[in-house]
């Protein structure tokens, strides 16, 4: 299989080229609506955390077709094309289709349950603050859970309420931005295809292990090689939890480990995986 090449049409298969065109589309609505009747598809399609008033079932399907800018759109699809087209030739269209939704749904699952641990943390700390709210409490929430992008805020407030603790305003006005981030973090909208694309890249990796593929056109590696150094390195910024970091570094994750898991089972089922 290394040295598998697709003929004719099958270089962009009915799937690939399906999806491909799907996502395309998804991208001018989320344009034309937003600028000319001021209505951000993002608000009913992308993935939002269950908790949330915005969260509907279907986002858990919809956040694949959106993405929130141009480049963000062209990588994932030129990724699906370039690995999806292989393996949907060899696969066929409906195993393929499978798999991509598949993997897809695991992405949003994980990155789902990442969000409960880190929401749930917050706010037990919250809670915590709210029983025992003086400033010595308010100073240990915004040291230990605040995300530095947010501290400039809290650490302002801090400063005025310590000096000053006897303020039943500035005890109210720290309640309410502890709550403020709680919706906040609640409320950050999912999009994009990646967590499938990276479920296509694991699968091209196992499928094709030896295949060689070009890091930025020159720089060869095999696949299985690749894709493991990306594995663990969505892995390490996962942990890392860079507050200025807006990649879903779970989904990623969670595409490629319920790709893993389908794949070993349809191994399986039939050792041609076809």
């Amino acid at each position: 299989m290394n040295n598998y090449r697709p003929q004719g049409f099958s270089v962009l298969p009915l799937v690939v080229k399906n999806l491909l065109i799907i996502n395309g589309l998804f991208f001018v609505a989320t344009i034309v609506l937003q600028n000319s009747l001021q209505i951000d598809l993002k608000d009913y399609l992308a993935l939002y955390y269950p908790s949330s008033g915005n969260f509907k079932p279907h986002q858990l399907v919809t956040h694949l077709f959106m993405h929130g800018n141009f480049m963000h759109l062209f990588s994932n699809m030129f990724a699906l094309w370039m690995f999806g087209a292989v393996i949907e030739n060899y696969w066929g269209p409906k195993k393929f289709l499978i798999y991509y939704f598949v993997t897809g749904l695991g992405a949003a699952l994980l990155h789902t349950f990442v969000n409960y641990i880190e929401i749930s943390q917050l706010q037990n700390a919250a809670n915590a603050f709210f029983a025992n709210p003086t400033p010595a409490a308010f100073e240990s929430f915004v040291l230990n859970d605040v995300p530095n992008i947010y501290r400039p805020t809290f650490s302002e407030l801090m400063n005025i309420w310590t000096s000053n603790p006897a303020s039943i305003p500035f005890k109210e006005n720290a309640i309410s931005i502890v709550n403020e981030l709680i919706t906040v973090k609640e409320n950050i909208p999912t999009v994009g295809a990646s967590g499938a694309v990276f479920g296509v890249l694991l699968a091209f990796g196992m499928i094709l292990p030896n295949a060689m593929i070009y890091i930025f056109f020159f720089l060869p590696m095999k696949a299985k090689y690749f894709v493991i150094i990306y594995g663990l390195f969505e892995l390490y910024s996962g942990i890392q939890n860079n507050p200025g970091d807006n990649v879903a570094h779970f989904a990623h994750l969670g595409g490629m480990l319920f790709g893993f898991i389908l794949i070993k089972y349809w191994k399986t089922k039939d050792s041609r995986w076809r």
